[in-house]
């Protein structure tokens, strides 16, 4: 197979006029968000290769690419152009994938950009204000043109003059320009009436390659022809002699005004106008009710210059006979296949002429598909599909093999057929009911076709993707973003039986914390929320933690929760009994997956995988757990096993099916990594990603091959053969920096934007805020490079910036002496307007106090200052109507003309009077002097009414509203609070309501607009204390708080809201040192017993990596039930002090912050042991020791690997360490014996020999005879371990020895280095066997060593030699080669396996003749690298041979008595390997007798092909 990983691509960028492009030879590339991808066309070198596959990107842009083209030039056709929204022009060399050069000339935004096709090294661009730049790579020359001051859509340069240049702007105009002139228009094309789209040349000159009949109304262009077509042209010095190809030319313009014009240059005028027709759309593959644009692309064949082929509405390709332009004659491109046409625009068409010469055409559309079409036919050949979103959800059919479906953020889900053998990119789409971002699915276990999806806006839907219904939606949603969808048997919803209920459910976990069951039957109906079940089940009293992951077993039994505090809850059914939590992550949970059950292996799928906002995977196995049945909840806090490698966040987890314990990891460092989970070994790390990793899933059928998907919008498949790292990067990613790189503003536009731009950066790099991003928002927002419409239309996404903005800082990216200035800048005018503002406003209060108050009367007034004889008639009319006992009529009018004698005459008059002041008020825009005036009048609730109407109730209004009675108080007082609140006055306005007695509505209202402080205070002082208000409001404040990262004042609220339990986790949640600390004790303040110990211990193991020894033991004070804890932990500094002394480098620290009764070192190291727990910790009698081991026996560790971390070893080694000590001081020497060999094994299969051997030094110093009589009779239970023991010591000593044939004087550093694996042993002994002595033995050949010396290394090498005849137990050699057997066997059955299944898929889909056999074989020996390491004689074993031998084997081993395989033992082979190499280095040192039975127990037990050369060495 090809080493490039198989790219699923983003889409190729929208409404560019040229984004992609194409060179002979089969080549094409088009502009995807910020880069550009290259595609090879045409078929490969064997016939089975693809038609196509995208080989490469352009990196480089920080914006979106608007426009790419080739150089269409003879020997360089590696050359290309692009230019993007961040306001360069770039040149690159393809076969490099490097700029080549690049020019930032322009100052607003690149429209249209091509490459010209008679000039070698000119590119020309326009932009959105109209200026057009030349630009010539190889004189690094520009030139820089405004033609007209619009904006431009498209340019191409003609291919026949190499000075001539088209333009196309947004308001339809076209022009034609000499760029030798400085841009003289020569033609100006008026016709268009909207954008125009698209500009083509004919592509042969002149005019004669169409009889156009011209009409005598045709257009007339307004035209000046240049001097140029009829003088010769002198450029650089040289005459050009014109040739008829400048004379004239046709020229075809598209348009959104749904018109294709022909234009002749010659005559300045337009010949021809095709109208798009309007078809009946076919297969509809879009949304019927999204509105979309016109986009009318056109391409004039080189090779069929009378025809001519445009885009149309809805995706259609037309081919237009000019010829028969009366007849607007056209053909339909793909007319015998149905759905084989682009669904909604086409965007771009670029030809491609192939190797063999066939003629293609390449289109891009708005349907997010690349079309690839033979111009021979006018059919489709084929399509590349692409992403517009990110690729958030890859979920495998279990049911039908190879369908791998893709949730995409641009509401679509992509079922991919990848077994497909005609079609690599076999795809297809579907977007009904989804809407919105695809963030979730998971395949019916069973039912063939059923697609479960969950989306960003919180739906949960159901699809059968075998028919073209719409999908089944659940009523019930999610608040937020959908996490995880996950098929599970249905736990107790309602009293239903078993026939009302289906035999699986689906569960859905959303990012408001909350898991809903949804009936798949009756998705109509209301989902339930498992949460209460949990808590009915369990007799759960605290707030349940916020759910962020849902996992099932595969038998249905057990359910695993994720939470967003890191812990994960272990669920049985039918009634969800809480067994388990395991506290070992600290962050949210984001991924947990639960191993296969089909391995060679049945317990590991008791194996739990989990992966959170840390960088580190856990691995548990809950066997234990699961089987025990125990009462009461247990709490796990150690790991079986750890994988540390990643620097960001882990997204996802995927288990190999084909594989025992090897399990892929997505991350935001931005690559996914194979772990082998039981060594604690990284194997494989794919980097293709330039993005931060989502999703990942392995392939079930091969086992070489991964599907993983990003934020970069792609889909990779890769093989974990291919790649060339092992582990992810470490320090700064490249992934990181490159995304810090593209997220750079540009300085000009955006300079002020800097400064702001920082906060939520060192907000998020500093409390993880946005690391939450995908399960705490509503996931990583899309890219825009889209569409209009509103599908995935937004600017470059924040998220993803800010958190690649976070990982490196540095001086030269975002300068502080930059941001320096602006700051003060930004300061210096607030300061200016501040002074500006303010003594205006002291004037205008000095001029207030000084000034009369305004009148209440103002026109009153007025009409008083007149003229006297005006006076004079008011006396006169006033008297009259006071002395009058009727008025008349002109008396009336009179009173009425003159209002302002109402003030003397009666109350009907003054009321009039008060009404025209009134409304003068209100008109002068002073509402307040009309309220005193209604007052006065006596018309209170009418002005209540009028003012709460208009929004303009005052304090001074509301304080009067007693006076019209208590209930128009009450709703005047309501009404006030309600404007106040659109006023944003929330606590006034609740301190009205407080003062008509409405508490509770004063509450609430504090609490819905979080002002939680003033409304817990006024809770607690208005209302009863148990209300069950007050608990709300604590610990909605509480959630709320914790969320922000507040998580002491969080505590606080869950305190107050007698939540001890949640006050405790929550200040746990920080995971430091000092928090940890403060919540045991709080803990164990409130009575949490179980959870103080918990956190006690937590806090104790984060102090001890800090190696701050007195601290961890301050810590286990806090609680007693940790005493034992306290022994081991003593235990382990003392022997780290040893170790430090000793100068061992894996353990030296200068940091270290020991007690003092670590200096004492006089004495055996167990007495000082015992002598410190007397002394110190009080332990002195039999029974205080028998308590301390009962708390400690109940502790287990998983076994040590390879990778199991110095500092954790440690630890685990000095628990064992201790139960022996304990158990020696209460005289159970049979468990201590057990609990020696269990620390002396742990170091063992670690492959730290050190530290096995300082255990040895300090614990068994003259060994193990005292032991011996200790146990006393023969048959004592603890003989057998005792028996491994002084076989690991005497093993522990022969290598010592070894090694001192060549250093007389050992180094530990020497030890350190030796990596004690059973296989590297081997190897070792394989390089000897190579070296003759001398060779071997550098040192001896050199000089012999001094006679005394000599003869003491004889003496010691006598008595250890003679001890080894221990090591060479026939028994356990046996039992060893069986084991060997049965794990070779395994592994040749497992890989027989997985080659029968590949085989059997293959000619399934290919459903035609057999593949050669060559082809097989080449495949099989790909795929299976180690089964000819295995088989080195390639001879081939039948599967009833395997069969038989893995029976044999199992035979065997059941005959051994149990004493023997319950114990460990060296590997008795390898030290067989390491006496004879001693022998033949020095021939004296070790009997014949011995070497003969080192001989015969390789002949008879190395079988195995791991000792088969060793032993045909030394038997030859």
């Amino acid at each position: 197979m090809d080493q490039e990983p198989q790219t699923l691509p983003p889409s190729p960028n929208w409404y560019c006029a040229r984004s992609s492009d194409t060179v002979p030879g089969g080549l094409f590339g088009f502009a995807a968000r910020t880069s550009v991808f290259l595609v090879r066309v045409g078929p490969g070198t064997s016939p089975g290769t693809p038609p196509f596959r995208v080989i490469g990107e352009l990196v480089g842009h920080t914006e979106r690419v608007s426009g790419f083209t080739f150089s269409h030039h003879p020997g360089q056709y590696n050359l290309c152009a692009t230019s993007s929204d961040d306001g360069t022009v770039k040149i690159w060399d393809i076969e490099t994938k490097t700029v080549v050069t690049e020019h930032a000339l322009h100052q607003h935004t690149i429209s249209a950009l091509h490459w010209s096709p008679r000039v070698k090294d000119l590119i020309v661009s326009g932009d959105e204000k109209g200026v057009v730049f030349c630009y010539w790579l190889n004189r690094n020359d520009s030139q820089h043109l405004v033609i007209e001051p619009r904006t431009i859509f498209c340019l191409t340069c003609s291919p026949h003059h190499e000075d001539l240049v088209a333009i196309g702007y947004k308001d339809g105009i076209v022009v034609v320009i000499d760029i030798s002139k400085k841009g003289e228009v020569t033609h100006r094309l008026r016709g268009h009436d909207d954008e125009i789209h698209s500009i083509v040349w004919c592509p042969l000159p002149g005019e004669d390659c169409l009889s156009i009949h011209q009409e005598e109304n045709s257009v007339q262009i307004k035209t000046k022809l240049p001097s140029a077509l009829e003088e010769p042209e002198i450029l650089n010095g040289k005459i050009i002699t014109q040739t008829p190809v400048t004379k004239g030319c046709y020229l075809a313009t598209g348009s959104k005004d749904q018109t294709i014009r022909i234009w002749s240059c010659s005559r300045g005028r337009g010949v021809m106008i095709l109208k798009l027709p309007f078809l009946k759309r076919r297969g509809g593959g879009m949304d019927p009710t999204v509105k979309e644009r016109l986009w009318l692309t056109l391409h004039w064949p080189s090779d069929q210059p009378t025809q001519l082929i445009s885009s149309c509405f809805g995706g259609e390709l037309l081919l237009w006979d000019l010829t028969q332009s009366w007849r607007r004659k056209y053909t339909l491109f793909s007319t015998s296949l149905e759905g084989q046409n682009h669904s909604r625009i086409v965007f771009n068409l670029s030809p491609l002429q192939t190797e063999n010469n066939r003629q293609l055409l390449l289109s891009t559309s708005m349907d997010r598909d690349v079309k690839c079409w033979d111009m021979a036919t006018l059919e489709c050949c084929w399509t590349l599909p692409s992403l517009g979103g990110f690729a958030y959800s890859l979920a495998f059919s279990p049911v039908d093999i190879g369908s791998l479906a893709i949730g995409v953020g641009d509401g679509m889900i992509r079922i991919w057929n990848t077994l497909s053998i005609k079609n690599n990119y076999d795809v297809k789409s579907f977007w009904q009911g989804v809407k919105s971002k695809v963030t979730a699915l998971c395949w019916h276990p069973t039912k063939e076709g059923c697609l479960a999806f969950g989306t960003d806006d919180g739906k949960v839907g159901l699809y059968d993707t075998y028919s073209n219904k719409p999908p089944q939606i659940s009523s019930t949603y999610h608040k937020k973003t959908v996490y995880t969808l996950a098929w599970g048997p249905p736990v107790p919803m309602s009293l239903g039986g078993e026939g009302d209920r289906p035999s699986l459910t689906l569960y859905s976990c959303g990012g408001e914390g909350i898991v809903l069951q949804h009936n798949p039957w009756k998705l109509s109906g209301e989902a339930f929320d498992i949460n209460k079940l949990i808590r009915d089940t369990n007799s759960i009293k605290y707030k349940l933690p916020v759910h962020t992951e849902i996992s099932w077993k595969a038998d249905g039994k057990i359910m695993a929760l994720g939470n967003e505090d890191g812990s994960i809850e272990i669920f049985q059914v039918p009634n969800l009994k809480l067994i388990c939590t395991i506290q070992q992550h600290h962050k949210l949970v984001n991924t947990i997956s639960w191993h296969h059950e089909h391995g060679s292996q049945p317990e590991l799928s008791y194996l739990l995988a989990s992966g959170s906002n840390n960088a580190v995977i856990y691995v548990h196995n809950l066997k234990t757990v699961i089987e025990s049945n125990a009462e009461s909840p247990v709490t796990i806090t150690e790991p079986y096993r750890t994988l540390s490698g990643h620097t960001a966040k882990i997204t996802r987890l995927a288990w190999s099916p084909h594989h025992d314990g090897r399990l892929v990891s997505a991350s935001y460092d931005g690559t996914a990594q194979v772990w082998d989970t039981l060594q604690e070994e990284p194997l494989y790390n794919f980097r293709g990603h330039r993005g931060r990793l989502l999703c990942v899933v392995w392939s079930p059928f091969d086992p070489d091959c991964i599907y993983s998907g990003a934020d970069d919008f792609c889909v990779y498949k890769w093989l974990t053969s291919m790649q060339d790292h092992s582990r992810p990067p470490q320090g700064k990613k490249s992934i990181e920096l490159e995304k810090k790189r593209l997220s750079q503003p540009k300085p000009k536009p955006k300079k002020k934007k800097k400064a702001t731009s920082r906060i939520p950066i060192k907000q998020e790099s500093f409390e993880g805020t946005e690391e939450e991003s995908i399960k705490d928002n509503s996931g990583p927002t899309e890219n825009g490079v889209s569409d209009q419409e509103g599908e995935e239309e937004a600017p470059e996404p924040e998220s993803p910036r800010s958190l690649a903005a976070e990982v490196s800082r540095e001086p030269v990216i975002c300068p502080p002496v930059s941001l320096g200035p602006e700051k003060s800048k930004v300061t210096v005018n607030n300061k200016i307007t501040l002074l500006k503002k303010e003594p205006p406003k002291e004037k205008s209060e000095a001029l207030i106090k000084k000034r009369k108050a305004r009148s209440m009367f103002p026109l009153s007034r007025s009409l008083d200052h007149r003229s006297k004889e005006e006076l004079h008639q008011d006396c006169l009319v006033l008297a009259t109507a006071k002395h009058s006992r009727e008025l008349n009529e002109d008396v009336s009018a009179d009173l009425e003309e003159r209002f302002h004698l109402g003030l003397f005459t009666d109350r009907a008059t003054l009321y009039k009077m008060i009404e025209v002041e009134g409304k003068g008020h209100l008109e002068n825009g002073h509402p307040e002097l009309f309220h005193q005036l209604m007052l006065w009048k006596g018309d209170l609730q009418g002005v209540l009414q009028t003012a709460a109407e208009r929004g303009e109730l005052t304090d001074n209004l509301v304080a009067m509203a007693p006076v019209a009675g208590y209930h128009v108080w009450l709703w005047a007082v309501e009404a006030f609070a309600k404007q106040l609140c659109f006023q944003d006055q929330h606590v006034k306005a609740a301190s009205h309501l407080l003062s008509i007695h409405k508490v509770y509505e004063a509450v609430e209202l504090l609490k819905s607009n979080h002002f939680y402080r003033e409304a817990v205070a006024v809770a607690k002082a208005r209302l009863r204390p148990d209300d069950p208000i007050l608990k709300d409001l604590y610990l909605s404040w509480g959630a709320i708080l914790e969320k922000d990262g507040h998580y002491a004042m969080a505590a606080k609220c869950y305190l107050g809201a007698t939540s001890t339990y949640d006050a405790a986790k929550v200040l746990a949640k920080k995971g430091d040192a000092a928090s940890l600390r403060t919540a045991a004790e709080l803990a164990a303040v409130v009575g949490e017993e179980d959870l103080s110990a918990s956190l006690a211990l937590r806090c104790a193991q984060e102090l001890l990596l800090a190696r701050n020894w007195v601290g961890a033991q301050e810590a286990l004070q806090l609680h007693e039930s940790l005493k034992g804890q306290r022994l081991v932990f003593c235990l382990l500094e003392l022997l780290s002090k040893h170790l430090e002394e000793r100068q061992l480098s894996e353990c030296r620290n200068s940091s270290s912050s020991y007690h003092a009764w670590t200096t004492g070192t006089e004495g055996p190291f167990v007495e000082r042991v015992t002598a410190v727990w007397k002394n110190v910790f009080g332990l002195d009698t039999p029974l205080q020791f028998q308590a301390a081991l009962q708390k400690l026996q109940s502790i287990e560790y998983p076994s040590a690997t390879n990778n199991t971390p110095c500092k954790q070893l440690l630890l685990h080694i000095c628990h064992d360490l201790t139960l022996a000590v304990l158990n020696q001081e209460v005289s159970a020497w049979d468990e201590a014996v057990k609990a020696l060999l269990q620390a002396v094994v742990r170091s063992y299969n670690a492959g730290n020999f050190t530290i096995m051997q300082e255990v040895f030094s300090v614990f068994l110093p003259e060994g193990c005879d005292h032991l011996r009589s200790k146990l006393g009779e023969h048959q004592s239970p603890g003989t057998p371990a005792l028996k491994s023991l002084e076989a690991f010591f005497i093993y522990g000593r022969l290598y010592e020895f070894w090694w001192s044939l060549s250093r007389p004087c050992p180094e530990s550093s020497v030890w350190v280095r030796v990596d004690h694996r059973r296989e590297n042993c081997v190897e070792q002994s394989q390089n000897l066997d190579d070296a003759s002595p001398k060779e071997s033995d550098p040192e001896a050949s050199q000089s012999e060593p001094s006679e005394p010396g000599n003869l003491r290394l004889k003496e010691d090498s006598e008595r250890m030699l003679n001890a080894c005849n221990e090591l060479f137990s026939e028994k356990h050699a046996s039992l060893q080669n069986s084991q060997r057997t049965i794990a070779e066997v395994q592994d040749t059955l497992a890989e027989m396996i997985r080659q029968h299944q590949k085989s059997q898929l293959c000619k399934s889909t290919v459903n035609g003749p057999d593949r050669s056999e060559p082809e097989q074989e080449a495949e099989k020996s790909l795929a299976s690298p180690q089964s000819q390491f295995k088989e080195e004689k390639n001879e081939p074993v039948s599967l009833p041979e395997l069969t038989k031998r893995l029976t044999e084997a199992n035979e065997r081993m059941a005959k051994f008595p149990e004493s023997i395989k319950t114990w460990p033992f060296p590997d008795v082979l390898e030290c067989c390997l390491v006496l004879l190499h001693i022998g033949s280095q020095c021939p004296g040192y070790v009997s014949q007798e011995m070497r003969q039975q080192a001989q015969e127990l390789l002949q008879k037990y190395g079988s195995t092909k791991v000792y088969k050369r060793h032993c045909q060495t030394f038997s030859t």
